[in-house]
């Protein structure tokens, strides 16, 4: 029986995807085989050495330590795009919110219960809360990947002017954009042209406090801008400078602080973005499957540390070996299964960054003097038979 832990609730249509036959699937599981996490913060948790996999139901992983999972050959999964569509569409919403002043036109309203005739002070009262539409209005998305290549697409089809600038995006997602998206060369060109900025880009040492000073310099006057990405984007101090200047216009996140909090033009949404039951009920499958796959196969789907890796089964042994990204690796590592009389019949090995994955295909035993053997060689990680 395969021991997976659980750290929050999860969808429990993605539960089922676990065989009960094979699968203890529970928050109480010991010396679990793989974790099944959504929010919960696993930086200060010891993992055990049987530990494997780590599946975050959700694309960030900021809650994971990435760097420790690495060294000890703990493969760490997310799942972009599996709630891409309940996050575009608060975007959508947040272009709108960003835009008219929809909530302090109903917090105003909501004010006026136990007035006289509240009719007549409704009319009188609501030029307080005009605003521009975002018909004939152009829109500069930054990231063009799941999200914000469905954010781009669906404003485009709202007959917004849309701009997006993404220095690696995927040829899936390039072909997944509207013809009608025209592409900027760099983020300055979406500074200087855009009426709106929606920001759709993971936090990294690069990204964070991207939203500043400097950068809100360069973006037209009475900029509206969206984060539903991370809260640390922004620089907190510039932006409410800006806002309180009247250069941003107004300022949408899913992220609220403190700071934010109760400041003119700024909504704060309670981190909304998947918080829908198709998200997390697409979320949950994904992380299964991908937990299951490599508990089983040992094939590597939408990892933050690992390189992708898919090899079919046709032999009946399988060795799956994570090691380091160094010469000569490969070789060993056969030599090793050749002195110990397994023949191999197929193979694949990729890499990402320093850290790689090999597996072996044969249909000799895998002994565990087969493991010893290639877990001696310099720079391996972990050895897995499947």
């Amino acid at each position: 029986m395969t021991n997976i832990k659980l750290y929050n609730k999860i969808s429990q249509i993605g539960l089922d995807v676990f065989d009960t036959a094979k699968y203890n699937v529970s928050e109480t599981a010991e010396n679990p085989q793989g974790i099944l996490v959504r929010s919960a913060a696993l930086h200060d948790e010891e993992f055990g050495k049987e530990l494997t996999c780590i599946a975050r139901a959700g694309a960030g992983v900021n809650n994971i330590p990435i760097d420790r999972c690495s060294e000890n050959g703990i493969v760490v999964f997310n799942t972009p795009g599996a709630n891409a569509n309940g996050v575009k569409e608060l975007a959508i919403a947040a272009l709108l919110l960003a835009s008219r002043d929809i909530v302090g036109g109903i917090n105003w309203a909501l004010s006026l219960k136990g007035t006289p005739d509240v009719a007549k002070q409704v009319e009188k009262g609501k030029s307080k809360f005009v605003g521009p539409e975002i018909k004939g209005k152009t829109l500069g998305v930054i990231g063009l990947g799941a999200i914000g290549g469905m954010v781009a697409n669906t404003a485009s089809s709202l007959k917004m002017n849309v701009v997006g600038c993404d220095p690696y995006i995927t040829v899936k997602n390039a072909w997944s954009l509207s013809r009608a998206i025209r592409k900027a060369d760099d983020y300055d060109a979406i500074y200087a042209e855009s009426d709106y900025i929606s920001y759709h880009i993971p936090s990294l040492p690069s990204t964070k406090g991207i939203i500043n000073k400097e950068n809100i310099a360069k973006m037209k006057d009475g900029v509206r801008i969206i984060n539903l990405s991370r809260g640390d984007l922004a620089n907190i101090p510039d932006l409410i400078e800006a806002l309180e200047s009247g250069k941003v216009a107004s300022y949408v996140t899913d992220f609220p602080c403190e700071e934010l909090l109760g400041i003119p033009n700024v909504v704060c949404i309670p981190h909304l973005g998947a918080s829908t039951p198709e998200s997390e009920d697409n979320c949950a499958v994904m992380a299964a499957e991908q937990l299951i796959d490599f508990i089983e196969n040992g094939n590597i789907r939408n990892s933050v540390n690992y390189p992708e890796i898919q090899l079919a089964r046709t032999e009946s042994n399988r060795v799956v070996v994570l090691h380091e990204n160094i010469p000569n690796i490969i070789t060993q590592i056969s030599g090793a299964l050749a002195s110990d009389n397994v023949n191999i019949e197929s193979l694949l090995s990729q890499a990402k960054g320093n850290n790689a994955v090999s597996i072996f295909d044969t249909n000799d035993s895998i002994t565990e003097k087969v493991i010893s053997d290639i877990s001696a060689i310099q720079g391996i990680v972990r050895v897995m038979a499947k």
